[in-house]
């Protein structure tokens, strides 16, 4: 049937290169932004949340056991060192506290009263006290204090500028010695025998004594002239 009608000289045939009306959407020369995906979205279209397929992690191997350069005792085995039981000499421990409970013979059931033995009704005849006014136990007069109404700390009041007088400073006025050079009286009187020509000085000492003999001699009473020692040889006879 398709036959019957003439389409003219043109039979379909590979394009020499690339037309428009292949493509679905703008042609080749538009550079529009596309609605899918997440880079270079248009920013006049709503973009619905992405997603991504990430890729699964290794799992970390994590062994129990000491590495290579764990040293393991010799003596140590599984079921603990092998080795002679050893004992250390360590103070007595302290005994808990004991129990603070208190034993049989600390309770009273005599001393009970009314709270374990029934008993009649007791009453006890004592002055009305409903009708006495409680004293009040508001605050006096004398138990409010009244602030003061002189000085700069008034409550509710402009105060009025306070001055006060102080000592002159010596810090940042003319009087202040920047430079820490010491006055006249820092410097003491130099003798001027120092850098003149001295006088002569003289001293008055007591009179020196001549050079004498210090050896100790017997004196007169030293002598016993009723004693004389005889000798041989001497002229002079004295008692025996």
């Amino acid at each position: 049937m398709g036959s019957d009608y003439w389409v003219g000289p043109w039979r379909p045939h590979r394009p020499r290169g690339p037309i428009a009306a292949l493509y679905r959407g703008p042609g080749p020369k538009y550079q529009l932004p596309p609605n899918t995906g997440y880079i270079r979205h248009d920013p006049s279209r709503p973009r619905a949340p992405a997603y991504t397929f990430g890729a699964r992690f290794p799992t970390q191997q994590s062994t129990c056991g000491p590495g290579p350069s764990h040293l393991v005792p010799s003596r140590m085995t599984v079921r603990g060192p092998d080795s002679a039981p050893a004992y250390s000499i360590c103070g007595r421990l302290r005994h808990s506290a004991p129990f603070r409970t208190p034993g049989p013979g600390r309770y009273f059931p005599e001393r009970a009263g009314n709270a374990t033995y029934p008993s009649a009704p007791r009453h006890t005849i004592a002055s009305r006290n409903w009708g006495v006014h409680a004293e009040p136990q508001g605050p006096g007069p004398g138990a409010y204090t009244v602030p003061s109404l002189l000085g700069p700390r008034v409550i509710g009041k402009v105060s009025a500028p306070t001055y006060s007088i102080y000592g002159r400073t010596r810090v940042g006025s003319c009087f202040e010695d920047l430079s820490k050079t010491p006055g006249p009286c820092a410097y003491h009187v130099v003798n001027p025998g120092v850098y003149k020509t001295r006088a002569p000085q003289f001293t008055m000492l007591a009179r020196t004594s001549f050079p004498q003999d210090s050896t100790l001699k017997p004196g007169p009473a030293a002598y016993n002239v009723d004693q004389v020692v005889w000798s041989s040889g001497s002229r002079v006879r004295g008692k025996g």
